[in-house]
């Protein structure tokens, strides 16, 4: 199997534009490519997670990554797949989060020795002149065209600023000064940048003749992806310090049963074969599969040993014994009324709950339970002895843990 057919085979590929060309470039390790992320926060989240993982496949295979930071387009905001215009950032704001950004890429992709590169957008964007870009970049887009982009039409009923209408323009000359600067030959991106990376491909090969060589891949399910890095109770990041590796593995471990092999496919490494064999697992086996999955991201992204601890602790808990990996909250004197902390205030203290009133009905549902109880009546309370006697582990619905300490 080449590289491009494995691609193929684990559902990372959506649409491409010449497809013979960049099976050539891709399989024979002459692919210089890149993927853009925008610095919207000071980490990477398991949105992000695909396209890691396919430009550390890639770059496995022989091919250069470019990994793309959009601090330039990071001025402006994406307008795809929002509904709003987005918050703007500060420059300081913005380096910051770039280079976060590269201490976490590091543990996916290797910049020694010229093997990959990082750069930013903002070294040419944010120095280019207004009217030398209208004269020079702007007959070569059409408005028409650009307005039946889906990104943009999802928010003309609402309002798209011309600030954000100039996105798709900035995107295309990134690939243009990638392309000119870097020899970079090819592009991926989520399948609601496809326009936008069209619009690269077309600039260069009309600035820089027909035969210029301009590839664009879109990947199957990044967008899905992108929501992928949202849940209930936040984002789930890479960040240790924000995710710790134990809610990351238990992200992992709780996916749903349809979505558990294509995300083995997708996101790991371990042979196509031991993958297939899956395929008819049912069941307890399926919880398996998830234990899998959760301990092989959870290790690329944390390393072993924490993958271990967090798979242990996983274990525990789901035996009905106690995780000491957990998520952990504190509370204080300042947290008790009359000597005691009712279960209310432990679920909304702990994050388990948003409010009394959220807490209040997770428990009449019979959704919350301590130390492996169920706990049914809203009045119950805790005194600090309780609390600390052996570890105590507040948990609600499912999913959601944690373990509860005074100070």
């Amino acid at each position: 199997m080449t590289v491009y057919e494995e691609l193929v085979a684990r559902g990372l590929i959506a649409q491409v534009t010449d497809e013979e060309e960049i099976k050539e470039l891709i399989n024979n390790g002459k692919a210089t490519f890149y993927i853009g992320f925008d610095p919207t926060a000071d980490s990477l989240h398991v949105g992000h997670f695909m396209a890691l993982c396919l430009m550390k496949r890639l770059q496995m295979a022989g091919n250069k990554p470019i990994a793309l930071i959009g601090g330039g387009t990071a001025m402006i905001g994406d307008p795809s797949g929002r509904s709003d215009m987005r918050q703007m950032m500060t420059p300081e704001t913005i380096q910051h989060n770039c280079d976060c950004f590269k201490q976490q890429m590091s543990r996916f992709i290797d910049f020694s020795e010229g093997k990959a590169l990082m750069v930013n957008n903002a070294d040419w964007l944010l120095d280019l002149n207004y009217v030398d870009v209208l004269r020079d970049i702007g007959p070569h887009f059409s408005v028409n065209n650009m307005l039946r982009a889906e990104c943009y039409k999802q928010r003309m009923e609402k309002g798209l600023s011309f600030l954000e209408f100039n996105y798709m323009i900035m995107q295309s000359y990134d690939f243009y000064e990638l392309y000119r600067k870097y020899g970079c030959n090819m592009q991926f991106g989520g399948d609601d940048q496809w326009s936008n990376m069209l619009g690269g491909t077309e600039l260069i090969r009309r600035k820089l003749g027909k035969n210029a060589c301009a590839m664009t891949i879109t990947l199957l399910l990044n967008s899905e992806g992108k929501k992928m890095g949202k849940t209930q109770s936040g984002a789930v990041w890479l960040d240790p310090n924000k995710t710790s590796p134990f809610e990351f593995y238990q992200y992992w471990r709780n996916v749903g049963d349809a979505d558990v092999l294509k995300c083995l496919r997708m996101l790991t490494f371990l042979p196509l074969e031991q993958i297939d064999e899956m395929d008819t697992w049912e069941g307890s086996q399926l919880n398996t599969a998830k234990e899998i999955l959760a301990f092989e991201l959870t290790k690329l992204v944390h390393g072993e040993e924490e993958a271990a601890k967090a798979q242990e602790s996983a274990r525990a808990l789901f035996s009905g014994g106690n995780a000491a990996d957990m998520p952990t909250a504190a509370i204080s004197e300042a947290d008790l009324q009359d000597g005691k902390i009712d279960i209310m205030g432990l679920l909304v203290a702990s994050g388990l709950c948003t409010s009394r009133g959220d807490a209040r009905r997770n428990i009449q549902q019979g959704g919350v339970s301590v130390n492996g109880e169920k706990v049914t009546d809203i009045a119950a309370a805790y005194t600090p002895e309780e609390i600390t006697a052996e570890d105590f582990v507040l948990r609600r619905g499912k999913k959601k843990y944690c373990k509860i300490i005074f100070r």
